[in-house]
């Protein structure tokens, strides 16, 4: 059981930002939890959670600015027009994860959010599922890793069309687009509201 942990600067946070700065550090108090806008936004956070799964998040982080290059800042249109040219060199790029199926499904998921437009948006469907009651862990033995929304959410996405939107991944999602505050009670962060807008979060 391990709640907040004090940083060199004496502030409390969320363990897995670590006690020293660096990346994972700045990307809990700059980012995690912060509400995002816009559908490129959207869609970077729900592909990066995809091509996150079974790796560590801070692999992520290093590489998000080639991945941002690379899927062309998440532009729907673009990264739905991408054909089997693109495939290839996405998974001969050494400075982002090459993984032959989250390669694919980042683009079906770009395709399927262009679809979406003609319905609510993205933005709009994955808001639409925000909790009722906001969780409130202690340590990292209360923090959850899935929800009832969470499951209604990977659920509702599939019917659209999207793929590696599993449960567990939207829950992070969730998290990390501020859909509620998912800081440990103790956190400095918890309790604050504070918005970003744009892919560049």
């Amino acid at each position: 059981m391990t709640g907040p942990l004090t940083g060199d600067d004496g502030l409390d946070r969320c363990p897995w930002a670590g006690t020293t700065s660096g990346v994972m550090r700045d990307y809990h108090d700059r980012e995690w939890g912060h509400r995002v806008h816009g559908e490129a936004a959207y869609l970077e956070r729900l592909t990066l959670e995809a091509f996150q799964s079974g790796l560590s998040w801070s692999t992520i982080l290093h590489k998000r600015e080639a991945f941002r290059e690379v899927f062309c800042g998440f532009d729907a249109d673009q990264v739905a027009s991408f054909d089997q040219g693109d495939h290839d060199r996405l998974m001969s790029d050494a400075r982002i994860v090459r993984n032959r199926l989250k390669i694919s499904a980042a683009i079906t998921n770009a395709a399927a959010t262009v679809a979406l437009r003609e319905q609510e948006g993205l933005e709009a469907l994955v808001r639409s599922f925000a909790p009722d009651v906001v969780p409130t862990p202690a340590d990292t033995d209360t923090m959850a890793t899935t929800s009832p929304a969470s499951v209604a959410l990977s659920k509702e996405l599939k019917r659209r069309g999207y793929v590696f939107v599993g449960p567990t991944t939207m829950y992070a999602l969730m998290e990390a687009i501020g859909i509620f505050d998912p800081h440990l009670l103790g956190c400095h962060r918890r309790g604050e509201t504070s918005e970003t807008s744009g892919s560049g979060g």
